[in-house]
């Protein structure tokens, strides 16, 4: 298999001043895996006009000691050092000689504000008990922490990772947990599996004032008991996206496909795919979904570094491009950057 570290240059950038906004990676400081700035950095330098990103939680870089319930924190003061030196970066002159030469810079564009929002995790398992976890999130990052990210995701199957225990959406404590969110300003990255999009239904209606953003079109799964049932798949969750759409309060982020739990072969391809492929696989879900919740409750996310083993940056934000081609200017600027800016209350 092709190596996705450096694989990143298989096609060339579609339509590249299309300014894009990627709400949706993960950064790491992991001993045998690390994905750090000057690794995102390396993947957007393929062409596309990134000009921002969110970073999310990914239960990585925690406080070793302290009380167990503080210990999230560690990450958000990781990812707001981060987000320092990407700004750094941004305003300085940049040197030739350092690692920064794969960045965006080198074709003549400002590098992309990395991390200019940030998602957290903090446990709302805690119910009211989660407030003192909050404030210190927003202590850590005053100025970038927009959200709080609490994956539900569960399955009877053990082709996926799940939680110890499914209905934490119902749960009374996570809910009072929940509730903290919105008098903070913070919105909620909900994570789960496309069987459990009920659940977030009535959550949703339960809790019409605070802004619930669902990632990676909610999971639609596609191994163990799902597998060689993807229209079935696509019939049961295109239901419940239907009635999710009813929700106001709840926006989308396009992407995460190219996880494993999809059930696509892309990981053991060589060369991986390509973008016309990617596009085609990905088109009936992103259709609908444009389709039911409209543009400006939708934004493309690449879900890098994990959707990497799959496919390269480039790829797939052409394969979001090929999809699009059909709508307006107006509502793919708002697809690719103003969607994400807005929800996340970004400042460029």
């Amino acid at each position: 298999m092709a190596d996705p570290a450096t694989d990143t240059t298989d096609e060339a950038p579609l339509e590249p001043d299309l300014p894009i906004c990627d709400p949706h990676h993960h950064l790491w400081r992991r001993p045998d895996n690390p994905y750090l700035l000057d690794d995102f950095l390396r993947d957007v330098s393929g062409g596309h006009r990134i000009v921002s990103s969110v970073a999310v939680e990914c239960g990585a870089m925690y406080r070793e000691t302290g009380p167990p319930e503080l210990r999230p924190v560690g990450e958000t003061e990781f990812l707001e050092g981060i987000a320092v030196e990407s700004a750094r970066a941004e305003t300085a002159e940049r040197d030739p000689s350092t690692s920064l030469r794969y960045a965006q810079g080198e074709r003549g564009r400002p590098l992309p504000a990395v991390a200019a929002a940030i998602v957290a995790y903090a446990d709302l398992a805690l119910g009211d008990g989660v407030a003192a976890v909050l404030e210190a999130h927003l202590e850590a990052s005053p100025g970038r922490l927009r959200g709080i990210r609490y994956s539900t995701m569960w399955d009877a199957s053990d082709s996926y990772r799940s939680v110890p225990r499914p209905g934490l959406l119902r749960d009374a404590a996570v809910r009072k947990g929940f509730a903290r969110l919105q008098p903070l300003g913070l919105s909620f990255d909900a994570w789960l599996y496309h069987p459990q999009l009920s659940e977030l239904v009535e959550l949703a209606r339960d809790f019409p004032e605070t802004s619930i953003i669902l990632d990676h079109i909610g999971g639609p799964l596609g191994l163990g008991p799902y597998e060689g049932r993807r229209d079935e798949v696509f019939r049961a969750w295109s239901a419940d996206m239907a009635a999710l759409s009813s929700c106001p309060n709840v926006v989308l982020k396009l992407g995460g496909v190219g996880s494993l739990r999809s059930g696509y072969d892309w990981h053991t391809r060589q060369p991986r795919p390509g973008s016309a492929e990617l596009a085609e696989a990905m088109r009936p879900c992103f259709e609908f979904c444009i389709e039911k919740f409209g543009a400006g409750r939708c934004m493309f996310e690449s879900n890098f570094p994990v959707d990497r083993v799959s496919y390269s940056y480039v790829s797939v934000w052409n394969a979001f491009k090929i999809i699009t081609r059909g709508c307006s200017e107006a509502d793919r600027n708002t697809l690719f950057h103003d969607t994400a800016a807005r929800v996340y209350r970004l400042v460029e």
